[in-house]
């Protein structure tokens, strides 16, 4: 018997978006776990549009940054604990700031090939709930005592404990390979590239003020779930202005001259979760369900932040999209100016121009600040790693959907550990 020929990829429709507000660490949701928030959007998205029922979703792929050993299989325990049918398949990923966008890529992918029909994506991260670790001397110790063929022996190995032991090891927001801090690397990058305190105070103030005006006009009405009292990202300052933020002292770089990075123009810690629908466009037309966007191209990137260009910028912790946008480009046949929005996730406000600075320094267009981040970004609404590329896509397919017309946008992500998400929505 013949093959059957191969068919061509399929168009990949978003669909929908839910996710709760975003709220501060250690604040409204400090009691929440990854699964708990991860459950209540992916609810929201469920009853919002009728997809309980055996095969109702092909499968649900998510993942968290910050995980607890309860976590090891978050994505099919949340499904087992949601209005989602039982029998869906889960599974999870982790690509530090860029899970959320790697999980819908991954979900896009299995729909494109024709495995499955349609998909949910997304992410959660709890900052407050952030896992302790065993001091490792301690955690030696108990493992000697366990392997000890006597409770003599046991007692031996336990007689070892110190208080210094019961200290326990707290996660620390620092690259292993350097010791220094996401917001320390970012100092040097803002140095490298010039990036002014009182440009990234205007994108900050910019930011907030999207963001309040977004909701202000209903945009977030279908895709924020309420969760725990808070209807609006907790972290939202619609006051915000540049000479508020000018009076705020810096906190990262303080090592080095002119430091310029603070509080107010660095994403804080944060909680939520963030999910979206995906599906092939057959599969939306048989449930009446009209696609906001699709997803048409990505591309990933990493960089040497080690022993790299560091110094001169271009290898900068935060910098992968500045390599990863215009390989997706040129793969794609576009340049800057074909966009009508861009999304750059806002880690820092600094990063954010240095990577503005680095695409036009590879020769692509200056990008339209009036379609950059039009409705806020991750300064405002704050950054739960894991949940803020599920976040963005979701928010830039009804960006492009509230339009109306045809458009065309552009999302870019940054990572720890060097490494950079991207991708392309289009609405036709």
């Amino acid at each position: 018997m013949s093959p059957l020929p191969p068919q061509p990829p399929r168009r990949v429709a978003v669909i929908a978006g839910a996710r709760v507000p975003f709220a501060r660490s250690d604040g409204p949701y400090a009691t929440a776990s990854n699964q708990e928030m991860l459950t209540a959007a992916l609810d929201g998205l469920v009853e919002r549009h009728g997809l309980q029922g055996p095969g109702a979703v092909g499968e649900f792929v998510a993942g968290a940054v910050l995980k607890h050993s309860r976590d090891f299989n978050l994505a099919r325990e949340t499904v087992l604990g949601s209005a989602l049918h039982p029998s869906t398949p889960a599974y999870d990923i982790q690509q530090a700031c860029g899970t959320g966008l790697q999980a819908v890529i991954a979900a896009a992918n299995k729909i494109a090939l024709g495995q499955t029909g349609s998909a949910i994506a997304g992410g959660a991260d709890t900052a407050s709930d952030a896992p302790l670790g065993v001091n490792d001397r301690l955690r030696r110790i108990l493992l000697e005592a366990r392997r000890a063929k006597s409770l003599g022996g046991r007692m031996k190995a336990l007689a070892k404990v110190r208080p210094g032991h019961l200290v326990p090891d707290i996660p620390r927001n620092a690259e292993p390979r350097t010791g220094l801090s996401m917001g320390e690397h970012a100092a040097v990058t803002a140095r490298a590239w010039g990036v002014t305190r009182e440009a990234q105070d205007e994108l900050a103030a910019t930011s907030h003020r999207r963001l309040a005006a977004a909701y202000e006009r209903g945009f977030f009405q279908d895709l924020v779930i309420p969760f725990r009292g808070l209807s609006r990202d907790q972290n939202l300052r619609p006051g915000s202005t540049v000479e508020k933020l000018a009076a705020l002292k810096p906190v990262f770089g303080l090592l080095g001259p002119d430091a310029t990075m603070t509080a107010g123009n660095s994403t804080p810690l944060t909680d939520g979760a963030a999910t979206v629908l995906l599906a092939s466009e057959e599969w939306a037309e048989a449930r009446g369900l009209e696609p906001l966007a699709h997803l048409t191209a990505y591309e990933t990137a990493a960089v040497d932040f080690v022993g790299g260009d560091v110094a001169g910028g271009g290898d900068g912790l935060l910098m992968a999209p500045a390599y990863a946008v215009p390989r997706m480009l040129e793969r794609a046949g576009l340049g800057i100016e074909d966009f009508d929005l861009v999304e750059i996730h806002e880690a820092f406000a600094s990063q954010v121009l240095a990577t503005l600075a680095a695409w036009e320094k590879q020769g692509l267009a200056p990008v339209d600040r009036a379609r950059l981040n039009v409705a806020g970004s991750s300064l405002a609404t704050g950054h739960p790693f894991a949940a803020t590329g599920a976040r963005i896509v979701a928010t830039l397919a009804g960006l492009l959907a509230e339009r109306g017309g045809p458009g065309r946008g552009l999302i870019s992500v940054c990572a720890a550990g060097g490494q950079g998400v991207t991708a392309i929505l289009e609405r036709t």
